[in-house]
């Protein structure tokens, strides 16, 4: 059962394709608007999570001089979780904060429609500090580049790194990219990534790709 917000309605003549798994999971389901194939399952993000945790370590050790930043809206589950696990690892929680990038986006003023800002929690300085930004999906690189404008009223970091579990490969309009990736997927503008984890309401971990039909 999907979770509750789940943007994609099936009717009930679709069906589940299996596809053999060979270098990931190849699993669709197909219908005459779209057709999903499933990037993580909760396994497998598991352990992709525990390998991005031991790169941060490697490079950040106990995480004395270092912060993780979830960026609004959909980073900050993806943050916890690797607060969560580093905790675990290291036997100390590393600072965590929320930074809501709405009012520094470069096309704030060109929409239409009104927008609710999220909530920024930053209680730590950032000053002299190593940023790890963490955000679900890297896109563009838009959200990146407006979250380096907006943490500055924190302070002025040492180092700046980006954390992405999901980089959707050659759809970049700013020169971004990560730092630590848990998949590479070479994604077209017909494409999506669709990402349910348990904080937002689901049963279950699942990331997907999901394809719309060209008209």
């Amino acid at each position: 059962m999907p979770c509750s917000g789940y943007p994609i309605n099936l009717n009930t003549h679709n069906s589940l394709e299996f596809a053999p798994r060979n270098k990931g999971f190849s699993i669709f389901a197909q219908s005459s608007t779209m057709r999903k194939r499933l990037l993580f399952d909760e396994p497998l993000l598991k352990i992709t999570i525990h390998r991005l945790c031991e790169q941060l370590i490697e490079n950040h050790d106990d995480f004395s001089e270092s912060v993780l930043i979830g960026l609004q809206p959909r980073g900050i589950y993806l943050a916890e979780r690797i607060a969560n696990h580093l905790s675990t690892l290291l036997k100390k929680t590393p600072k965590l904060g929320f930074l809501d990038t709405t009012f520094y986006r470069d096309d704030f003023r060109r929409r239409n429609s009104h927008i609710e800002p999220n909530e920024t929690k930053i209680d730590f300085t950032i000053e002299n500090k190593q940023v790890i930004l963490i955000d679900d999906v890297l896109y563009t690189g838009r959200t990146v580049r407006s979250a380096m404008d907006a943490m500055i009223d924190f302070g002025r970091p040492k180092k700046v790194e980006f954390l992405a579990l999901i980089d959707r490969m050659y759809s970049r309009d700013i020169p971004v990219e990560a730092t630590y990736v848990g998949r590479k997927v070479n994604t077209t503008e017909f494409q999506k990534v669709l990402v349910e984890l348990r904080e937002q309401g689901c049963e279950e971990d699942k990331i997907w790709l999901i394809e719309k039909n060209k008209k």
